[in-house]
This record gives C-alpha cells, structure tokens and sequence, in this order.
C-alpha cells in the first residue's frame, strides 16, 4: 500500500498526468490510501499490545508452572522419603516379629494369624479397664468373672469381636 501511495505520489509530482479528471482521482486514491494506511496501522497496534499483554500472562503462566512443579518435585521428594522410611521401618517390624513368633505356640500363632486376616489387621486387643480395644466395648461381668477365673496361661477371646484378649495390670479384673 506504501508502494503504492509513493507511486501515485510520484506520478502526481512528476506531471505525466495532465488530466484534471485524472488528477484529481489520483489525489483521492493517495487520500484514500492514507487514510487505509493509518487504519491499518492502528490495527496494527493494537494487535501488538495484545501480543505484549499475552506475551506478558504466559511469562506469568510460566513462572507459576515452575512454581508449582517446584512445590510438586519437593513434595515427591519428601514422599520418597517417607515411603523408604515406612520400608525401613516395615523390615526392622517385620524382623522383630519373626523373632518372637518364633517363641508363640504354633497353634496360638495360626489363631493369631486367622484373626488378624479376620479382624482387618487386628487379632489381639488389649483388656483395659474391662473394655476391649479391639471392639471397644466393655465386659458383662459374667465375662470379667470368666477371665478373673481363668490361669494367666489361657487364651481368652472377646465376645463380641472374637479377638485375643492380652490382660495386662491395667485390664481391670
């Protein structure tokens, strides 16, 4: 368009055209390519301030991305973390187990174990206070009379939740 302008600028100035028809045609056509030439160059501009606004939220979009991916890397890092100091402590549980497994009854020891797969990971409850802390519920007392008569050898089962009773000082009896 700027070609062009100077184009017929030059044929106006030069004096080819002699019409005045023609001339005052080529004067409209340069105003008119003016006028389209600074249409275009507002068009321009603003296109070019939207560039810099969208150029300007994705260096924001940018830095909060690595923002974040900062806070996500540290929080897996201190997952890891955890999860190798569960496994850590997983086998030093697991060792200790074997060990006094190793002292239980065999029959106990497979009672336990049904009861633990039974009961959700759980198959002994301590005795407190004539409550069991595997149900949470307290002892009738034919119950409490049951385990008050009972050896200390014996394996006593809750009730309620079949569990194995561990009587301690604090069981209540």
């Amino acid at each position: 368009m700027r070609q062009r302008a100077v184009r017929d600028q030059q044929r106006l100035d030069s004096g080819a055209v002699t019409s005045p028809k023609d001339l005052e045609n080529l004067q409209r056509e340069i105003v008119s390519l003016a006028k389209r030439q600074g249409d275009l160059e507002d068009v321009v501009l603003e296109v070019m301030e939207r560039r810099e606004s969208a150029q300007e939220r994705v260096a924001e979009l940018t830095e909060r991305d690595a923002s974040v991916q900062a806070k996500i890397d540290d929080a897996t890092g201190r997952r890891d973390a955890a999860f190798e100091q569960f496994d850590g402590e997983a086998a030093t549980l697991t060792k200790e187990r074997e060990v006094i497994a190793a002292s239980v009854p065999a029959d106990l020891l497979k009672l336990y174990d049904k009861l633990r797969h039974q009961q959700g990971g759980v198959g002994a409850a301590r005795l407190y206070q004539r409550r069991c802390e595997g149900c949470r519920l307290e002892l009738n007392i034919t119950e409490v009379n049951d385990v008050k008569a009972a050896s200390p050898d014996t394996v006593l089962r809750c009730e309620n939740c079949h569990r194995i009773l561990v009587r301690t000082s604090e069981s209540g009896l």
